[in-house]
């Protein structure tokens, strides 16, 4: 299997993880995540997996109406067995709304969002926020690596941690979050 997707694969099954131990209760509750609940953050992961993945490849995930972790699933599952298929990370893609892309170019992109994500969720619903600190090490060298803009219809301004944070601390906090953020 290829490391971009095995690394985009442990974000992912971190995300599942989190969405499946989220009590019923803390669905509706505000996330870091100006004004999104718990739950529009898993719609918004689904949303980008959708937009920027499965449907450029003709894939359709079959998710439930409710639930949101058996949502996700469903996303993770079509995702993982569209991206398991001969040649399709170098597949060119026509991306909804315009311009062209391949899956490799946007997995990695994915894979730091489906990290911040996931702290979000957890942190919504008062859940320890675990995040693989070597996937978050790798998403904040490539961020020191790109011309990343700051779009400030996207991103807080970037949050100041010390330089013994953890990579998880530092990555949030780069996308605008305190990490002791608490709903």
């Amino acid at each position: 299997m290829d490391a971009l997707v095995e690394r985009h694969r442990r974000a992912c099954a971190g995300f599942g993880a989190v969405a499946h131990t989220v009590p019923d209760e803390s669905w509706s509750a505000p996330s870091p995540c100006t004004e999104w609940t718990a739950r529009d953050v898993v719609e918004h992961v689904i949303g980008f997996h959708d937009f920027l993945l499965l449907r450029p490849l003709g894939v359709r995930a079959h998710r439930p109406r409710e639930d949101p972790a058996a949502r996700w699933d469903a996303t993770s599952t079509a995702l993982f067995a569209a991206l398991a298929s001969d040649g399709v990370l170098d597949r060119a893609t026509e991306l909804p709304g315009g311009g062209t892309s391949t899956p490799r170019t946007m997995i990695g992109a994915l894979t730091t969002d489906v990290l911040v994500h996931t702290w979000d969720l957890a942190r919504a619903a008062r859940l320890p926020a675990v995040l693989d600190e070597e996937l978050c090490a790798r998403g904040l060298a490539a961020l020191g690596a790109s011309e990343f803009r700051r779009d400030p219809a996207m991103f807080g301004p970037e949050f100041r941690v010390g330089d013994n944070a953890s990579a998880a601390d530092k990555l949030v906090a780069f996308y605008g979050r305190d990490p002791a953020w608490e709903p």
